[in-house]
């Protein structure tokens, strides 16, 4: 039992995941599955409350119990105690003042990270304002390798994401011509395949690698079908890249995606087995969002926030090159307005970040919720601010295929000029060898006889 009280009246909550979950700012998912706060002093109450609970309460007060859950297994079985050790004495509330304190730098908070485990950081982050979420994740350095260095200080890199939404080859290869020629690519080349169907999906994997091996690109190609598929792939002798799948905070939700902690395993391996990488191993590509584990009906009656934090143990044990949280995808159901993304995306990039992955965001919204690309900007520029890894670029911020908002080649000109921030350094020098920008780093005209407008055209350079 956890209680404060408020205005001269007593609040009560009964465990720690109640607790949790009302201390959580107000989000329609939350309110659909009804564990939010009924009232803003409810809710303050909570606060209140949670800031006075020890970090090690989370290692015994399971959110999740032990026993029916792989994801909380993992969780407790890999927790780091030596890395532990320097915040174990905290409660949440000292927590979030020592996060906040020049005592964490870069070197500290890597050191800690392993210790940290995901309710920790989701309790954390309820008792911050977006400016303590961005002063932390900052502060956050993670880098990661395959063919290029992604998350260095003073970088963005850019995913780009030519769909098409009859997976046409020509429509696809216009798309990431059009990208790299924009300066995107130096996350990763990915494609969100509208069919499940092994010889395309073999086509556009061979296509992505050939753009990729004729021109010498320092970037890493990724389809992003189901798990299963892309073994089936390797199987087949496909370049693949990177795995992609989909993950969630629970075994429950996870079994909804048709995946596990072992078949995960499996896929890493096999992608380790190609050897495709040229500076760095990291072969795994995971994409999460709030509200999939309630969408699942398998929150256990924990907030989404949690669980969307959950998830990272997940990613946090496979390595990945590339995470990230697709915000505001999963529609207003989950995350209403402008306003519950922009917060949401903030938890997301601090929670991640804080427990040491390459935490990158698809800053989006769909149709039908109440959210615009002004809200998008706004949280773009936070994002960027707090030291994103990577952001979404379709043509025009318009996915065809998915049929969504996100961002554009054109935002990522605009952030990068805003706040001088650069390219993946190979990424770099590759744009400036084929004339794509300037020593500076800015973009040329680009002539019609450039090598990738010809090949688009099927001549040679």
């Amino acid at each position: 039992m956890y209680q404060a009280t408020l205005s001269r009246r007593s609040y009560r909550f009964s465990d720690l995941r109640q607790l949790m979950a009302k201390a959580s700012p107000a989000r329609s998912g939350d309110y659909l599955a009804e564990v939010a706060a009924d009232s803003a002093e409810e809710r303050m109450a909570a606060r209140i409350a949670l800031a006075e609970v020890p970090l090690k309460t989370f290692l015994q007060q399971l959110l999740v119990p032990y026993e029916q859950d792989e994801v909380t297994r993992l969780i407790i079985d890999s927790h780091d105690a030596l890395a532990f050790a320097p915040i174990s004495h905290l409660t949440v509330g000292d927590f979030r003042d020592w996060l906040l304190s020049e005592q964490a730098d870069s070197a500290m908070l890597a050191q800690v990270a392993p210790g940290i485990t995901p309710e920790m950081a989701a309790a954390v982050s309820k008792l911050m304002r977006n400016q303590d979420l961005i002063l932390v994740a900052k502060k956050c350095r993670v880098i990661t390798r395959f063919r290029n260095t992604i998350g260095l200080p003073g970088h963005l890199s850019v995913r780009l994401q030519p769909n098409h939404p009859t997976d046409s080859l020509q429509g696809i290869a216009a798309s990431m011509l059009d990208g790299l020629l924009y300066g995107s690519g130096d996350a990763v080349v990915g494609i969100n395949p509208a069919s499940d169907s092994l010889p395309l999906l073999e086509k556009l994997n061979h296509m992505l690698g050939d753009v990729i091996q004729r021109f010498a690109i320092p970037t890493q190609s990724c389809v992003l079908t189901h798990v299963t598929n892309t073994l089936r792939l390797i199987e087949r002798g496909a370049p693949v890249d990177l795995v992609f799948q989909s993950i969630a905070g629970t075994e429950a939700a996870n079994s909804g995606f048709g995946i596990n902690l072992a078949l995960l395993a499996e896929a890493q391996q096999a992608a380790l087995s190609l050897n495709r990488g040229t500076l760095g191993n990291n072969v795994m590509y995971f994409e999460t969002g709030q509200g999939s584990c309630l969408s699942s009906n398998a929150h256990h009656g924990v907030d989404q926030q949690t669980c969307e934090a959950r998830a990272y143990a997940v990613a946090r044990h496979f390595s990945p090159l590339l995470i990230n949280t697709v915000v505001g995808f999963i529609g207003p159901e989950y995350l209403y307005d402008g306003k519950q993304i922009i917060r949401a995306g903030l938890e997301d990039h601090f929670c991640g970040k804080l427990l040491g992955l390459p935490l990158g965001c698809d800053v989006c919204y769909t149709n039908h919720a109440e959210a615009d690309q002004d809200d998008m900007d706004t949280l773009l520029t936070l994002l960027a601010t707090a030291g994103l890894t990577f952001l979404i670029g379709v043509p025009g911020a318009d996915d065809i295929m998915l049929n969504y908002q996100s961002t554009s080649f054109h935002d990522a000109l605009y952030i990068r000029e805003l706040l001088g921030l650069k390219h993946a350094p190979e990424f770099a020098d590759w744009l400036t060898k084929m004339q794509i920008t300037d020593d500076l780093g800015r973009l040329r005209d680009t002539a019609a006889n450039h090598p990738l407008l010809l090949a688009l055209q099927g001549e040679q350079p």
